[in-house]
């Protein structure tokens, strides 16, 4: 027969009133013995905040960071006679947006901020392309010499690039590619530190045995690479990327021996600023503020993703 509701909760509060609660036991659990702890209201949603100590250091350093852009941006607001004057102005002048037409039209600027971006997103791309491909070879297949071959890479970061300029303009000159941007582009398609870089990166992020999994399954080197090592290699490419992009951008030695005003690179345009018997000075702060814009404006729109997937690299490491 079956037990009644009555018999239930009888047999019920029965059973509750033979075993041992736990505020009788003084907060331990009858199987264990274990005391527990109580759970504090609110611990879950409590963040963690930083001194004032630690905000006046932050502070302090972003300061430092920021003067030079703000020095820059008051000087190419001022006239070369009040720059001249001491003190230095220390506030914004109303002259900003006239200096920055007259930049933009001596200089050439507007086709020079076109080749810039062509020139260093061309050798961003291919760095990053090519170190990782470098880099996953030394990190993670087997072949003779490898070793040496990767302390030859290595070696190339120790010889400057002062003497490698004659034997690259001669071999410019006769492809006859003086005053065109693959002048600029092919010599830095790849570096000895973005392979070095990458292959140190993917020795720990890449494990082995993932790569010999899509082995078993039937996939091909190519295939490999696409969706395995470069998934896993995201954040360290987008570090790269950046770091690339911003020297490219602001390289100035090899670009000013390999094109001239009429084809020229940021860096190149401004030398031109500075000709004369005195110079303007605020003009040529101009054209630099002009210079920095395309690059302040990236880290802000691609900072945030930049940044996430450098942490969410760092997570799963």
């Amino acid at each position: 027969m079956l037990p009644t509701t009555a018999q239930r909760r009888t047999r019920t509060a029965a059973g509750a009133t033979d075993g041992p609660s736990t505020a009788a036991t003084g907060g331990k659990t009858p199987e264990t013995g274990r005391r527990r702890s109580p759970r504090k209201a609110g611990s879950a949603g409590r963040h963690l905040h930083a001194g004032r100590i630690t905000y006046g250091i932050l502070l302090l350093f972003t300061a430092g960071s920021l003067f030079p852009l703000i020095w820059t941006a008051i000087a190419a607001s001022r006239d070369n006679q009040r720059l001249a004057e001491t003190p230095p102005p220390f506030w914004f002048g109303g002259n900003l947006f006239s200096n920055m037409t007259t930049a933009w039209q001596d200089a050439n600027m507007g086709k020079a901020l076109l080749n810039t971006t062509f020139v260093a997103g061309s050798i961003a791309l291919s760095t990053v392309l090519f170190a990782t491909l470098a880099g996953y070879a030394f990190a993670k297949l087997r072949f003779r010499a490898k070793n040496l071959l990767l302390m030859m890479v290595i070696g190339t970061m120790m010889v400057p690039p002062q003497l490698s300029v004659v034997p690259l303009f001669m071999a410019i000159a006769e492809l006859e590619w003086t005053n065109q941007l693959q002048a600029v582009i092919l010599p830095m398609m790849v570096n000895a530190f973005g392979v070095f870089f990458m292959r140190q990166y993917l020795v720990n992020a890449l494990p082995t045995e993932l790569i010999e999994a899509a082995r078993v399954d039937g996939a091909h080197s190519l295939r490999i690479v696409w969706h395995v090592v470069f998934p896993v290699a995201r954040p360290a490419m987008a570090v790269l990327g950046m770091l690339t992009f911003v020297l490219a951008w602001n390289e100035f030695f090899w670009p000013i021996i390999a094109l001239t005003q009429d084809n020229p690179t940021v860096q190149v345009a401004l030398t031109g600023l500075g000709r004369g018997y005195i110079p303007d000075e605020s003009v040529i702060m101009a054209g630099a503020l002009l210079g920095t814009l395309p690059l302040l404006l990236a880290f802000t729109l691609f900072g945030k993703q930049i940044v996430g997937g450098v942490m969410q690299g760092a997570v799963k490491g």
